[in-house]
């Protein structure tokens, strides 16, 4: 078995709560057999490395508590719910700074029930059970002495429900699933209180499963069961908690699916322990296990050794009174020991107990759930950050609580969710409809039901707002103070300077730092441009017919400009190595003297006088890359006067031949460069300002083009970029069109043909200026981000990745008038993209945070006016 980081598609159940955290090393983790979840067609999905905990349900419930000693009659009553299967819920999180918004988890519970149950649900697993790549359930019935098997659509939906014996009153307490006889189809093991004794479902692979296998475990009350490999033999052995005589057993499994005899652990007099979990807690390559004793209010942690067996044992009290029921592990701190969390029932807390790495565990801190009594509790990864989260299911509280990990070892405040339920026994999460997103599954042993909460997405977060200088007319995002954190640079055309915002990383920046340049700067770009490791600004200056070139010292701030004169009315800016020396150039595109300035850099900062090349008549937008497969930077300029646009073809010395021009269509007024037909040559997307559509010149590889093709778009497309918005690896062309306030997606096709124009639209009044394309839900499809200076607002079209959108979702900018440009980027270091914006009247800059984690973060395009 593969031991892979997990993925959201993965599955976790609480008896197996060990969603990983990236920064323990894979040998430290026990592979989960629980969670190996093969992709096809209803989810993308990676195998699980998993460490095991296995908490059972309280035994107030159970029928057989009038036969145990006195003591144990009491300890019945003491003891009033299980705890179960939990594992990966997507949530939303924000960082810890108190001047940055936090995210809210949500959850859309379905119309109505799936499963109504009225036979004693009490545990519950998730796997793929006839390997069609869509979560199954299983669920054990602790009244009626069966487990019930319900396959999924991957819809949300399930199949009519396969119903097996556990036993006659074998009173089944705990369920989970591994590979129990090596034959790489999963099995089920159940643990039965009433007959004492383990039984084992054989899966033949298409959801069905063979008649069970008893193991016996004496007179031990087993009440929870999980599966490790336990002697390091890839064979599956399982352990269980022993309730009747306060103790645990290993089963080791011989390989033909027959196990040896229990071999048992006691965890003390009067212990009643209620939980365990299996992890490699000081990194020697031998699993360990963790107990959480009820009774006697401690956990005991035994070693592993190279023999297969647990000889040294240490003690850790957890308080007077505490009364630990559910235990789980991972690696809080990111110091690649496991650490501890435990749900203390009595006095409403969760513990956390950080690995001080030689076999000790430093002092309890403890985090209040309010009044509610934690029963379960589990630890995973829910927003994304990399940084592990608790969850605990509660008694009498009709709720969960999610403390978010600071990835630190310390944990935000607990957010309580309501379940409707005061006995939520058991829960489980998996993405059952094949959204990318997470659901939960909760068993609820009060009403005898099953209900599911579709995770859905939220959005962003209202904008937080930035001063910047007079009329931000265009914007860039970089890392300029070396802190790996991106920070903002805005160009503001009447102020005559350029704002820096450094980013504190968690979506908020300081106040504005601004610096004198030209007079109306239209355009700004970022760069290293003297090789010294620290990003520098340059900026196009219409009113004063230069650039501005600003050395970063790599601490967020700038030395005086130097400025470098260029042709009339510079509009845009761009960066490349067009010699090929390893040092950055300058290109500008001039509107009035109708051509470009190519500034060759010295590699220290300063650059050579401008060499002018002849463009079209207007020039207003200019790109790089290289059109002729050459390996040398070329230059493709659209050319709003003469309805054309020119290629210029670089020699690779920082020289270019003349201008090759292509007729386009009227007005154009951005390009864009990308291989659109998949031939491995750049092709280029002109939009057409007067003439309402894009065209489309087919590169020939050598700097050569077809003639365009054009298709029609809305009323005066403004803005293009270029993107895989339907997730078929053909390249997809996205406009937005100011004057008929919508946006514009023409599809990719095979034959190079884009058809179907589907108009996205914004608005009566929108005047949407810009764009950018990105993955903003992390579904792995892309999405479309709109700014509308008319409205005052962004526009967000999430993507189905099957040629349709979302309907917008819509961020108002309000008070901030007129936005007019946009860029996204991860300003707080959460792996989820954010949206910053210019507006150009008042003089302002904003922030929205994500508020979904987004783990892919795509180079996006953002355009000066």
């Amino acid at each position: 078995m593969n031991k892979n980081s997990t993925s959201d598609d993965a599955i976790s159940v609480e008896n197996s709560p060990a969603a990983q955290h990236p920064h323990v090393d894979n040998e430290q983790r026990e592979n989960s057999t629980q969670n190996e979840f093969n992709s096809a067609e209803c989810a993308t999905a990676t195998n699980t490395t998993k460490k095991w905990s296995m908490t059972p349900t309280r035994l107030e419930f159970s029928p057989w508590s009038r036969h145990r000693s006195s003591i144990a009659a009491g300890a019945f009553a003491v003891f009033t719910i299980i705890a179960m299967s939990i594992g990966i819920l997507t949530v939303c999180f924000t960082s810890p700074k108190a001047t940055v918004q936090k995210c809210e988890l949500k959850f859309k519970p379905t119309a109505q029930k799936p499963v109504e149950y009225k036979y004693g649900p009490r545990s519950v697993a998730v796997e793929d059970f006839d390997n069609d790549t869509c979560l199954d359930m299983v669920i054990a019935h602790h009244i009626a002495n069966t487990i019930t098997v319900y396959l999924g659509y991957g819809n949300g939906t399930f199949k009519s429900p396969i119903t097996y014996s556990t036993g006659s009153y074998s009173s089944p307490y705990m369920v989970t699933v591994g590979y129990f006889n090596n034959d790489s189809y999963l099995d089920i093991a159940v643990a039965n209180f009433g007959t004492n004794n383990i039984v084992i479902f054989h899966g033949l692979g298409d959801g069905s499963f063979a008649n069970q296998k008893e193991l016996s475990t004496g007179s031990s009350r087993p009440i929870a069961i999980i599966g490790a490999h336990f002697n390091n033999d890839t064979l599956l052995d399982i352990a269980i908690i022993n309730y009747g005589n306060h103790s645990i057993s290993i089963l080791y499994q011989y390989g033909n699916g027959s196990f040896s005899l229990p071999i048992t652990y006691p965890t003390g007099y009067d212990s009643f322990p209620s939980s365990i979990a299996a992890g490699d807690f000081n990194n020697d390559n031998y699993l360990d296990l963790a107990i959480a004793n009820y009774g006697t209010n401690n956990i005991v942690i035994l070693f592993g050794n190279s023999n297969s067996t647990f000889a040294k044992q240490i003690t850790i009290s957890i308080g007077i009174g505490s009364q630990p029921y559910s235990i789980a592990i991972g690696d809080f701190n990111a110091d690649n020991f496991l650490d501890i969390t435990i749900a203390n029932f009595r006095s409403h807390e969760v513990g956390v107990l950080l690995n001080n790495g030689n076999e000790t565990f430093a002092n309890q801190v403890n985090y209040s759930i309010n009044s509610a009594s934690p029963i379960a509790i589990s630890v995973v990864d829910f927003n994304q950050d990399n940084r592990l989260d608790i969850i605990t299911t509660n008694q009498g509280a009709d709720n969960i609580a999610i403390l978010l990990g600071y990835g630190n070892g310390k944990f935000a405040n607990s957010i309580m969710y309501s379940t409707g339920s005061s006995s939520t026994i058991s829960v489980a999460v998996g993405d059952f409809n094949k959204d990318h997103r997470l659901d939960i599954v909760v068993v609820n042993n009060d009403t005898g039901a099953i209900d599911i909460l579709v995770g859905r997405y939220e959005g962003f977060q209202n904008q937080t707002s930035y001063s910047v200088g007079s009329y931000p007319t265009s914007v860039s995002i970089g890392d300029v103070n070396n802190d790996t954190r991106l920070d903002i640079v805005v160009a503001n055309l009447d102020s005559n300077d350029v704002s820096v915002l450094l980013g504190y990383g968690n979506g908020s920046f300081e106040n504005q730092t601004r610096y004198s340049v030209g007079s109306y700067p239209r355009s700004v770009a970022m760069g290293d441009v003297n090789n010294d490791t620290r990003l520098d600004i340059v900026v196009a200056n219409e009113g004063s017919n230069d650039v501005n070139v600003l050395l970063g010292y790599g601490n967020g701030s700038f030395e005086n400009q130097t400025r470098y004169s260029v042709g009339s009315s510079p509009l845009s800016v761009s960066i490349g190595d067009v010699n090929n020396d390893t040092r950055l150039d300058i290109v500008v595109a001039n509107g009035d003297s109708d051509d470009v300035s190519v500034l060759l850099g010295y590699g220290n900062g300063s650059f050579e006088n401008q060499t002018n090349y002849s463009a079209g008549s207007g020039p207003f937008f200019v790109s790089i890359g290289d059109v002729n497969n050459d390996t040398r930077l070329d230059i493709v300029v659209a050319n709003m006067g003469s309805n054309d646009v020119s290629i210029l073809l670089g020699y690779g010395n920082g020289s270019f031949e003349n201008q090759t021009r292509y007729s386009v269509g009227t007005y154009p007024r951005s390009v864009s460069i990308g291989d659109v037909n998949n031939d491995t040559r750049l092709d280029i997307v002109v939009a057409n300002w007067f003439s309402n559509d894009v065209s489309v010149l087919l590169g020939y590889g050598n700097g050569s083009f077809e003639n365009q093709t054009r298709y029609p778009v809305g009323s005066y497309p403004r803005s293009v970029a270029i993107g895989d918005v339907n997730n078929d690896t053909r390249l997809d062309i996205v406009v937005t069109n100011w004057d008929s306030n919508d946006v514009s997606v023409l599809l990719g096709c095979d034959n190079i043909v884009f058809v179907k124009q589907m108009t996205l639209l914004t608005g009566n009044g929108s005047a949407p200026q810009s764009l950018v394309i990105s993955d903003f839900n992390s579904d792995g499809l892309m999405d479309i981000g709109v700014v509308n200076s008319g409205m005052q607002n962004i526009d967000i079209f999430l993507g189905y990745g099957n040629i349709s959108f979302a309907n917008e979702m819509t961020y108002s900018t309000h008070p901030y008038l007129s936005p007019c440009s946009m860029a996204a980027g991860d300003f707080n270091n959460d792996s989820r993209m954010d949206i910053v914006f210019v507006s150009c009247f008042p003089t302002i800059l904003s922030i929205q945070s994500a508020k979904e984690s987004l783990e892919t973060l795509y180079p996006l395009a953002s355009f000066g006016f």
